[in-house]
Parts: C-alpha cells; sequence; structure tokens
C-alpha cells in the first residue's frame, strides 16, 4: 500500500505484481473501495503484470473531500497515480462508475492508454431524471448515511440469485458499501449527474477494449454492454453467467480468465 497527494489531497493505493510487468489500473465503482479488485489483482500479478488499484477520493482509505468531484478530477487522480509510479501507459480498466472515469480518462488523457476494460458500465450523459435521481440519492445518503441504502440495492449490486449463495462475495459488497462516507460518496454522485457522454471517445478507440458484463446485470445491461460494443467494433465482448453488477465478484474465476487472457494477449 501506499499514498500521494493531489492538490492537498491525501489519497491511497496498492500493487501487485512485478514492476517490469504489463502495467494494469483498475477502478472501482461506488460505493466501494480498491478491494473491489484485489481477488483480480492476484490473478493477474500471478500472471506476470503489475497491478495498481487506486481509492478514488472520497472512498476506502483516500481523504473525503465534501461538495462535488467531477469526473475530470478522478481522471486527474488516476492519472497523477501513474506519473508517482513512472508508468507511461497503462491498461487502465473500471466497473461501473470506474468504467466511466476509465474513459474519462481515455477521453483526457489518451496517450496514457495501452488498453481498456469496461466493465458493467454505461456511455451515454445522465438523463435529466437520472440527474435528479443521483442528487436526491446524495441528499439522502448525507441524511441518512449508508446502511439503509446498502441494504436496499444488494440484490442489484450482485444478482439476487447470490445474495445467499455466495455469501463471502454479499458481505464483502455489503462491508465495502456501509464503511463508504457520506460525504465522498455524494460528491461522486454529484459529479457523476454531470459526466460527459462518451460516444465520441469510444468511437475514436483503435486500442485493444475488452467489454465485461453480468448476464444478469440489473443496472447495466446486457443490452448496454452491446451498445458499447457497436461503437468499438474490435472489443472482445464477454458475458458472465450467473452474474449480476460485480461479475468479478460473483464469478471470480471466468471473469478472471477474461482479464488474464485480454491481459496477457495483448503483447
Amino acid at each position: 500500500m501506499g499514498t500521494y497527494e493531489v492538490d492537498g489531497v491525501k489519497l491511497a493505493y496498492e500493487e501487485w505484481g512485478p514492476e517490469g510487468g504489463v502495467p494494469v489500473v483498475l477502478v472501482h465503482g461506488h460505493p466501494f473501495d480498491r478491494s473491489l479488485w484485489r481477488a483480480q489483482a492476484q490473478r493477474l500479478a500471478g500472471a506476470g503484470c503489475r497491478v495498481v488499484l487506486p481509492d478514488l477520493r472520497g472512498y476506502g482509505e483516500s481523504q473525503v473531500v465534501p461538495g462535488r468531484t467531477p469526473f475530470p478530477v478522478f481522471a486527474g487522480d488516476v492519472v497523477a497515480l501513474l506519473d508517482r509510479l513512472r508508468i507511461a501507459q497503462a491498461v487502465v480498466g473500471g466497473v461501473s462508475m470506474g468504467g466511466q472515469i476509465t474513459m474519462e480518462i481515455r477521453r483526457l488523457y489518451p496517450e496514457r492508454v495501452r488498453a481498456l476494460v469496461l466493465a458493467d458500465t454505461s456511455y451515454p450523459a445522465e438523463t435529466e431524471e437520472g440527474r435528479a435521481g443521483r442528487l436526491a440519492l446524495a441528499e439522502r445518503l448525507l441524511a441518512e448515511g449508508m446502511g439503509g441504502y446498502a441494504d436496499e440495492v444488494i440484490g442489484k449490486m450482485v444478482a439476487s440469485y447470490n445474495v445467499g449463495a455466495k455469501p463471502e462475495a454479499t458481505a464483502h459488497v455489503l462491508r465495502m458499501m456501509r464503511a463508504t462516507d457520506p460525504e465522498g460518496a455524494a460528491a461522486a454522485l454529484r459529479g457523476r449527474a454531470d459526466r460527459e457522454d462518451y460516444e465520441a471517445t469510444l468511437a475514436g478507440v483503435s486500442e485493444p477494449v475488452l467489454i465485461v458484463v453480468g448476464a444478469d446485470d440489473a443496472f447495466t445491461t446486457v443490452a448496454d454492454a452491446e451498445a458499447i460494443r457497436r461503437l468499438v467494433p474490435h472489443a472482445t465482448l464477454t458475458v458472465i453467467p450467473g452474474a449480476g453488477h460485480l461479475p468479478h465478484l460473483e464469478q471470480p474465476e471466468e471473469t478472471g480468465r477474461a482479464l488474464v487472457g485480454f491481459v496477457t494477449g495483448l503483447g
């Protein structure tokens, strides 16, 4: 584990694997932390990759910055971490909101991206209804805390049939959600409400892309993944059966094979 600062904000991260391996940075979603990707980091490190897992500002062990955190700030934090570690170019991936931050990194810093991993995410800007929902949720979390929200959405974060069938994964997800500071979550939700539309960014991608989606994802569906594939026809689309929004936790072996195969196949 390490820490670094961006404009006085202290941020946390951890590394896995050999320093000389293919660099891979994996970005968690909302409302989670870097441990979301840890099992897959172990798999990639075992295949010789150098894996970096950041805690986004406001999450995990990174400093909470109240207010609003725009996506360009999240993207800049990740690139600052690559600078600190002297990584010129990396495979950049993320799940859900982390996938959208990955697209923001590709939009602003295309020269830093060797390949993309887009897991259970979508590219359009928020609708007016969706924007209002993000802002309302931010206020709710500040007023009520994370517990009620976590209990309410666990059956969507993992597939409903996995809540009882995969107790370790369920407990991990609940633990992350409940531990998240409401101020950090609210700031991210406000920034997410105003995110870019990434259609043009994806349409211009020439580097390799892996799209991963749980077959029963209720938040970002297989149709959302297929929409990304239409914009990036050379991408590889992998649908993980028996999984919802977090296939790398719900079906770690199958998701791990897809990730390791993709990254080690880059040459």
